[in-house]
């Protein structure tokens, strides 16, 4: 099945520019982007990443500067695809293999906040919405195009990074080249205040 990674190569992951400024948010992308694609290869798959702006990236890459429902749109259109986004350090190859295990035509895997982190359409008519809690929208699209639906419960594929408080995840589970990077530039976990989050030497 083709295999698509989006990512944000122009100016990424503004709402943690708190922590970090613009060339560190473009590394620590690069490196999510690495985890994602490392594991993914390692579940035996093959993806392309969709950027919005070049990116240092060992994958077959293609820059399109479109919104991400028209350009996951148009390849939802040449048949069956998976889509998994860029930002989720914490996956693994079992992660994945989770994800195309369910035999359904459509599989969600739903995020924290209300979006949609992954997706497998099998269904020639499901199209992608991901403005505002895309993962309700989704559930309903599947239902308006009589798709059958399959939604995956995972830790590893609802966490995705966005905000500062979200960096106390990766360095708590994950493993990789983004976690790595975060001890490198200086973040370590604080539990002064009781509850788990970062703080930069």
């Amino acid at each position: 099945m083709r295999t698509v990674v989006p990512v944000s190569g122009a100016d990424p992951k503004t709402r943690l520019a708190p922590v970090l400024d613009a060339d560190e948010r473009l590394a620590l992308t690069e490196a999510m982007l690495a985890d994602v694609l490392e594991v993914l290869d390692g579940a035996g798959h093959d993806p392309t990443v969709v950027t919005t702006a070049p990116i240092d990236c060992p994958a077959p890459t293609t820059v399109d500067e479109r919104g991400l429902d028209a350009l996951i749109n148009d390849y939802l259109t040449a048949g069956d695809l998976a889509v998994v986004m860029a930002d989720l350090p914490l996956v693994t190859p079992e992660t994945m293999d989770r994800l195309f295990a369910p035999d359904a035509d459509v599989v969600l895997a739903p995020g924290l906040g209300g979006g949609t982190n992954a997706l497998v359409s099998r269904h020639p008519d499901f199209r992608v919405d991901y403005h505002g809690a895309s993962i309700r929208d989704h559930r309903r699209i599947a239902r308006e195009v009589g798709a059958s639906l399959a939604e995956v419960d995972s830790r590893r594929l609802a966490t995705d990074v966005d905000e500062p408080g979200d960096l106390a995840e990766v360095l708590l589970h994950g493993d990789g080249a983004a976690a790595d990077w975060l001890r490198d530039a200086g973040f370590e976990l604080d539990v002064a205040d009781g509850r788990v989050g970062v703080v930069r030497e």
